[in-house]
């Protein structure tokens, strides 16, 4: 693979937008749009796109998960798991 093939011109993108969209879905693959030389914008198909932020998310939860534990705002499973046990006693009767 190389990536210089994904790499457009904005004039190649107003010239041929629907081959672009059709090669951007069948292979998954994102185009980088430039203007004068230079990254403006990347296209990128939708189901890529909702992985992408899908998988940013959790990155995010894991590294606020890691602070967490860095300034000691955690139990251990065995204390969760009994505060549940005793939550759902109460609760059910």
């Amino acid at each position: 693979m190389n990536i210089s093939t994904d790499i457009k011109p904005v004039t190649y993108l107003k010239a041929n937008a629907a081959d672009l969209l059709r090669r951007i879905n069948e292979t998954r693959r994102p185009i980088i749009i430039t203007q004068n030389g230079e990254p403006r914008a990347v296209l990128q198909d939708p189901q890529s796109y909702e992985n992408m932020r899908n998988a940013m998310g959790i990155l995010k939860l894991i590294s606020q998960g890691e602070q967490d534990i860095r300034k000691g705002r955690a139990k251990a499973q065995g204390d969760v798991f009994a505060d549940i046990e005793i939550f759902l006693k109460e609760k059910l009767g």
